[in-house]
């Protein structure tokens, strides 16, 4: 083909209709997507409008080729009239090529600044919607929210109508480029190409949103975002390639945004050329110009015809297995009765589809974050490591005092509250893992419980999210009405026991269709940190506090047991002491009631027959005693009595020489005061002890046998 103006006016009328079309799909997705409120429309919209600058480039590129045709078509006439004739400005020559300079200068500069401009939207609008994404589960207070437009048909209209008409342009566009001197438009069509592939995606996304798959369509936003970012990259590599490409003369530079992905896509007739130099080449002959393979290709599209219509024909008949339970969804919504060990006649996919589960497989749902790491032997404070995504249980304390009445007028201050808080709650590590499985006759209210749809930031889906939500709720009540002892040392009914009828009453209220099989706790502690070492100190204390409350009530009740008999002996008769106390104050000491009440009290501790008894014995034998000496004195005083009546003052002098005589026997010193002198004989002896052995005295008695 002549490379003259003509042929470059055509690419540039080209580009410019491509620049328009581009820019209205842009435009028009943009109105549209808010107008019905759909957010991967929106996106969609600012990827296309990214490549308005590809076509932009490409306009102003063609033009230029136009002028500098132009230039040259205006020089080689000047060239015919000369005939041959020098000129005087024939070293001037390059003055008369602006337009061929200007052009060099495009392809130079132009063209890469633009390619990586085109890069920079690609990535920025890459990375801005991954962000925004991203944060679609954020639980910290910035989630977003993933808009569906509520016109599903005009939008699928839409998508199919705009990617029908960008893949045929695109083809168009390709065809053109096949031309040495429009090759540059592979760049224009692999940037329509990509239109028509986001448009198809979404469309592919709508449908699926009909049958209630909403996670298609936010799987279709990232896809875009994705391909955005690998385009980007793509052009990035091409523009570094670019300038260590060694050049040659006369060739026509290929733009960086030419994207040789986009452009397999624009020119799928590439691929199948491609494919067939491979099988040729494995084979070793030309197999792909056999009547064979000729034969093949044009029944291919039959064939997947016939493919198709059989798989439709097969997906209409499902064979529910025993033990099984199905029931057929019509756009999401359940149509008949419960199918189990039967065949199902259902409508082809995709308007009506089977929703089956093992009514017997047991299922497992962990309630807590993650499982805690343990070993063989669970030490509290070497294994109680912190971590922050774990909620600890709130318990009672093990004592737990009363409320005091607030101060009216006064606010409590934070330590205070923290005080009074941590006087009556304690926190405990624990591990809830639940086992459930679907109830016989309960697929039904399974199904409607809740939808199956999962986030991409939690390995759960909705209905087992719920199911976890309501397990945990009562968990938290049954330990919140427990104290820390009855929790880590459960006695009587048995906790897990307790916790599963609870869950099984809370699902059967929420009519989850689902049948507690069992609750397990493998791992039940105090809270990370120093709490667990502290609550192992607090049981070596409570055992110590037992042990000097049960040494107190042996020292009781050996005492009881010594002074009365028998513990419970000892505290009937220190009820009746009491009595008798409080019926002296009230009668008094000599009221014959209080007398009765006393002597029963003695006969009782003498009839328990302890030391009490022992005591009031010997009391009893002392009184006598005491009782025989006074009258034996008194007996006494009075046989003295007639002679002192008879002779009082000789009975006196007799008195007193006897008091004296019984007194003065152990005196060595003795005196003798108010005795008149003369009326006093003293026989006085004196006689002194002979130390050693006296053999006189020894043989007299001898002699006196």
């Amino acid at each position: 083909m002549t490379q003259d103006h003509f042929v470059y006016q055509q690419a540039t009328r080209v580009c410019g209709f491509g620049l328009l079309l581009q820019a209205a799909v842009g435009i028009f997705l943009l109105v549209f997507g808010r107008a019905v409120g759909d957010t991967s429309l929106l996106i969609a919209s600012v990827y296309v409008l990214c490549g308005v600058l590809v076509w932009l480039s490409l306009v102003v590129v063609f033009h230029q080729h136009r002028l500098e045709r132009i230039e040259a078509l205006e020089n080689e006439e000047v060239e015919a009239q000369r005939h041959g004739a020098t000129s005087v400005f024939e070293g001037d020559r390059e003055v008369t090529q602006a337009a061929a300079h200007r052009l060099r200068l495009m392809h130079q500069w132009l063209m890469p600044v633009s390619s990586l401009l085109v890069a920079l939207m690609l990535g920025v609008f890459c990375w801005a919607t991954l962000n925004w994404l991203v944060r679609l589960d954020d639980k910290a207070g910035n989630a977003t929210t993933f808009l569906i437009g509520g016109h599903s048909g005009w939008q699928l209209a839409v998508c199919v109508a705009g990617g029908l008409a960008t893949f045929i342009f695109s083809r168009f566009v390709a065809g053109m480029a096949r031309q040495a001197a429009w090759q540059n438009l592979r760049g224009g069509a692999g940037a329509m190409v990509g239109i028509s592939i986001v448009l198809s995606a979404i469309a592919v996304g709508i449908v699926f949103q009909v049958f209630r798959k909403p996670a298609v369509l936010e799987g279709v936003a990232f896809g875009i975002a994705i391909c955005a970012g690998v385009i980007a990259a793509e052009i990035a590599l091409n523009l570094i390639l670019y300038l260590y490409r060694p050049r040659r003369s006369g060739e026509t530079p290929r733009p960086a945004f030419d994207s040789k992905l986009l452009g397999l896509a624009s020119a799928p007739d590439s691929i199948v050329r491609t494919i067939n130099e491979a099988v040729n080449y494995q084979f070793g002959f030309d197999i792909t110009s056999s009547w064979g393979y000729q034969l093949l290709l044009r029944s291919a599209t039959r064939l997947v015809i016939l493919g198709v219509a059989i798989l439709l024909l097969m997906s209409t008949v499902v064979v529910v297995p025993p033990g099984d339970q199905a029931v057929r969804l019509r756009s999401g919504r359940i149509v008949g009765d419960v199918a189990e060990g039967s065949l199902i006649l259902k409508w082809p996919w995709p308007f009506e589809t089977i929703e089956r589960h093992d009514i017997g497989q047991i299922r497992t749902l962990v309630l807590g974050a993650k499982p805690m790491k343990t070993s063989g032997v669970n030490l509290w404070p070497v294994e109680a490591t912190g971590e922050s995504e774990r909620s600890p249980f709130i318990v009672l304390a093990a004592d737990v005092p009363a409320m005091g009445a607030a101060v009216p007028g006064a606010a409590a201050s934070e330590q205070g509250d923290t005080a009074k808080v941590s006087s009556q709650f304690a926190l405990v590590d624990a591990d809830i893992v639940l086992e459930y499985r679907v109830k016989k006759d309960g697929l039904l209210d399974f199904l409607s419980f809740t939808s199956d749809s999962r986030s991409r930031t939690s390995p759960l889906d909705m209905r087992e999210r719920a199911l976890r939500a309501m397990a945990l709720r009562e968990a938290s009540q049954l330990f919140s009405t427990k104290s820390i002892d009855q929790v880590l040392s459960p006695s009587g009914d048995s906790l897990v026991r307790q916790l599963k009828d609870r869950v099984q009453a809370a699902f059967d209220r929420g009519q989850s269709g689902v049948e507690v099989v069992g609750v397990l706790i493998p791992v039940l502690r105090p809270p990370a940190g120093e709490a667990a070492g502290m609550f192992e100190e607090l049981s070596i204390d409570v055992q110590n506090a037992r042990k000097v409350v049960d040494e107190a009530r042996r020292i009781e009740n050996t005492t009881l047991s010594t002074l009365a008999g028998t513990p419970k002996g000892a505290l009937e008769i220190v009820a009746e002491i009491r009595g008798f106390r409080a019926l002296e104050r009230e009668l008094g000491p000599t009221a014959p009631a209080v007398l009765s009440k006393k002597a029963s009290i003695e006969r009782a501790l003498v009839e328990a027959g302890a030391q009490s008894a022992s005591v009031i014995s010997a009391a009893r034998a002392k009184r006598w005693d005491m009782l025989m000496r006074a009258r034996s004195s008194a007996s006494d005083v009075a046989g003295q009595a007639p002679a002192y009546h008879v002779a009082p003052t000789l009975y006196r002098e007799r008195a007193i020489m006897n008091v004296l005589t019984r007194s003065l026997a152990n005196a060595r010193i003795k005196y003798v005061l108010a005795v008149d002198p003369a009326r006093i004989d003293f026989d006085v002896q004196m006689e002194q002890p002979e130390p050693g052995l006296n053999l006189g005295d020894y043989l007299e008695k001898k002699d006196s046998k």
